[in-house]
């Protein structure tokens, strides 16, 4: 399963978005059930970006969630939003 998050940033804050991200990005990889977790910037906008993280399983990215790592990490990050993160959680159907 992935899951894709977009993050638009009030305009300066992407620095401290990215310096949060690098101190908590190795233990969100690390989680139970995380397979993988890339930052992309949108080449545009750079205040604009999104994560893509893959799971094994629904139940794992519900855990992360839930967890004190994702309250504590999130409870940093929020403030820096422009406005309200978008999430998606997709299934790959064409991989070749």
């Amino acid at each position: 399963m992935l899951r894709i998050v977009k993050m638009v940033f009030s305009p300066g804050e992407e620095e401290q978005f990215l310096e949060y991200f690098h101190a908590s990005a190795a233990e969100i990889r690390a989680f139970q059930g995380c397979l993988s977790l890339d930052l992309l910037r949108d080449k545009d906008h750079p205040n604009i970006f999104f994560t893509y993280s893959q799971w094994e399983k629904e139940e794992d990215l519900q855990a992360y969630r839930k967890s004190e790592l994702f309250s504590s990490t999130w409870a940093r990050v929020k403030p820096l939003f422009k406005c309200r993160a978008e999430a998606w959680s997709v299934d790959s159907i064409w991989n070749e």
